[in-house]
């Protein structure tokens, strides 16, 4: 059975079974652009402050989820 045949045959079923393909693009992430950006946000969280507004707000919005009903 030849590669295109067996791959039709299995789209067929996971269809069958209610599954459709889908294609997804992600970064790569053995580039060196991907390892420098990487590298700049993760510094920029580093030097970022602890605590800042929007986390005390966030904090005062939410809930614990083991209290959630």
């Amino acid at each position: 059975m030849a590669v295109r045949e067996r791959v039709s045959e299995y789209r067929a079923r996971m269809r069958a079974r209610g599954f459709r393909p889908v294609q997804v693009w992600v970064p790569d992430v053995r580039t060196s652009t991907f390892a420098d950006e990487a590298h700049r946000q993760s510094a920029a969280v580093a030097a970022a402050s602890r605590q800042s507004d929007d986390q005390t707000f966030i904090e005062a919005v939410s809930a614990p989820w083991d209290d959630e009903a």
